[in-house]
């Protein structure tokens, strides 16, 4: 087994274990037969904003060209690298309020569901 192959299968199951677990937290804080405090519809709401911007982000990304002088193993590490930046880099933008999508969501749940 050569590096490249550990990393490629590496990065799809962080990026795998990561989706279900933001999955996850999104089915449980919505889920629950309970009213969702404040707090809780607010962290809701910012993760999915994170996770629009994150995807945004990603199809943004495919339209720079990519170099051809990196490959194999390496570039299976810069992809994996490219990913990490792009969460942290959505997660990141997401808490300084860049775009406003989650308290937009927010305001409007309160406001149509009574939370």
């Amino acid at each position: 087994m050569d590096i490249s192959s550990l990393t490629s299968a590496y990065g799809d199951l962080y990026g795998t274990v990561a989706q279900q677990q933001t999955a996850s937290k999104l089915e449980n804080a919505l889920g629950a037969d309970t009213q969702p405090t404040d707090q809780e519809l607010m962290d809701v709401c910012k993760q999915f904003e994170s996770y629009f911007l994150e995807q945004v982000l990603k199809q943004m990304w495919k339209t720079v060209p990519e170099s051809e002088t990196v490959t194999g193993a390496d570039a299976t590490l810069l992809d994996f690298h490219k990913e990490r930046m792009i969460q942290d880099l959505a997660a990141q933008s997401t808490e300084r309020n860049s775009l406003g999508l989650a308290q937009s969501l927010y305001e409007q749940m309160k406001r149509n569901y009574g939370l």
